[in-house]
């Protein structure tokens, strides 16, 4: 059942469910024991409402429904009804064992158990006419001599029963697997970075928005030593819970080798290749970019593993493409690289995305593109890292403020060159 708290999820029918039926009794506490002490129900609730009046019902153990106990005010039409037909009609698979224990406890049947003869009718049956549902029948009547029928399971019932249970387990699953991705969710947030390794000449901040609960695309800061910060961009080829065990596979990979790559970025990004193609399935991939800054040095080696270019936005307004230097990550198992060299300027801004910032597409099927964000990295690179960052996906969502597509990764550094002095 929906809760209150839930929110219905876009084309999902609203959760509609009988809550009572109601019978009209002359004493609310003596009905209640009938049904509690001579059939085995059980209170459902006994409340006071605010006009001082008690509401009162009851239902079987294993029920969805329940009876509510109301006395009528004296003469009134409701009062008339004490006594008569409820039109109410109790399911079981045993008829003549409810019959027998029902019997021995003091309720008082109408007739014994029948088999069914004729079709349903609403009315009150007549002399002789029999009930309609179940192959067996028979009816009884509550202290206040309000009448219900008691059928077993024919076809039609079993068949409702079984949709009834197959809808509840359907429901259960559902309930199941968005416990399960909830926690797939909590699980992968905690693999993306949980602080800033310091850099006194780099002031930097990343950021992946996912279009699903979970997703492929990755981002990371990694502490290298000796004053070396590791940036890393990644994309994992596919989408949902596939591509989130692969892209918690390349950041473990990443992380548990790290300390290689400050000496040779080469061999480490090899190493990280070659763990990746033996502990993924055939086919899987993922794109790369790969940065360390030397921060005493403001020198940044980086190698671009089939990522989208990376873009330096010098100080003077020129743009750099930090093109490809590898393949892929993981189709191989014999893989290299080249590493690219270059140094950085107080004032230069290096920017790492995924295609879901380039690739977001407004209402006429136009993508964001490259140029859109080469021009919003010029807009706002005189501001600190997490602003710049801020406004740049702040005019990714104007341009595609619709459903977001795709995982959208962005990283942005600049360069604040040494302290005087």
């Amino acid at each position: 059942m929906e809760t209150a708290g839930e929110q219905r999820r876009p084309g999902r029918e609203p959760f509609l469910s009988v809550h009572a039926v109601t019978v009209f009794v002359r004493d609310q506490e003596r009905s209640a024991r009938f049904y509690i002490e001579k059939l085995g129900f059980q209170i459902a609730f006994d409340a006071r409402l605010q006009s001082g009046r008690r509401w009162v019902a009851v239902g079987p153990a294993d029920g969805n429904t329940v009876l509510a106990l109301v006395e009528p005010k004296p003469g009134t039409a409701e009062e008339r009804m004490i006594g008569r037909s409820t039109g109410v009609v109790f399911v079981t698979d045993d008829v003549l064992s409810k019959y027998t224990q029902w019997s021995r406890r003091g309720v008082n049947f109408r007739h014994s158990p029948r088999l069914r003869r004729v079709k349903f009718d609403k009315t009150e049956p007549a002399a002789g006419q029999e009930e309609p549902w179940g192959s067996v029948f028979t009816r009884f009547e509550d202290v206040d001599g309000n009448s219900f029928t008691l059928v077993s399971f024919d076809e039609v019932s079993r068949a409702v029963e079984a949709e009834r249970r197959a809808a509840a387990r359907k429901l259960e699953a559902e309930r199941q697997a968005a416990r399960e991705m909830e926690i797939a969710r909590e699980v992968q947030a905690r693999l993306f970075p949980q602080g800033l390794p310091p850099a006194s000449t780099l002031e930097y901040a990343g950021i992946c928005i996912q279009a699903r609960q979970v997703g492929g695309d990755y981002y990371d800061f990694l502490s290298l030593g000796q004053g070396r910060l590791g940036l890393v961009v990644g994309d994992v080829a596919g989408k949902g819970i596939a591509a989130a065990l692969l892209m918690a596979n390349l950041q473990a990979n990443l992380r548990s080798q790290c300390a290689i790559a400050l000496d040779e970025p080469r061999r480490f990004l090899e190493s990280v290749n070659r763990q990746f193609h033996e502990n993924t399935i055939e086919g899987a991939y993922a794109t790369l970019f790969f940065a360390e800054y030397d921060d005493q040095a403001m020198r940044l080696r980086y190698a671009n593993c089939g990522h989208l270019c990376g873009l330096l936005l010098r100080r003077g307004g020129r743009m750099e493409r930090l093109d490809s230097t590898a393949t892929v990550l993981g189709l191989f198992p014999e893989w290299e690289c080249a590493i690219g060299d270059l140094s950085l300027e107080a004032g230069d801004v290096l920017a790492l995305y995924t295609d879901g910032v380039t690739e977001s597409f407004d209402a006429a099927g136009e993508e964001f593109g490259e140029e859109r964000l080469c021009g919003a990295l010029r807009r706002y690179a005189a501001l600190p890292a997490k602003a710049m960052l801020d406004e740049i996906l702040a005019e990714v969502r104007r341009h595609s403020p619709d459903e977001q597509r795709d995982d959208i990764t962005l990283l942005v550094a600049r360069c604040r060159g040494k302290a005087a002095g």
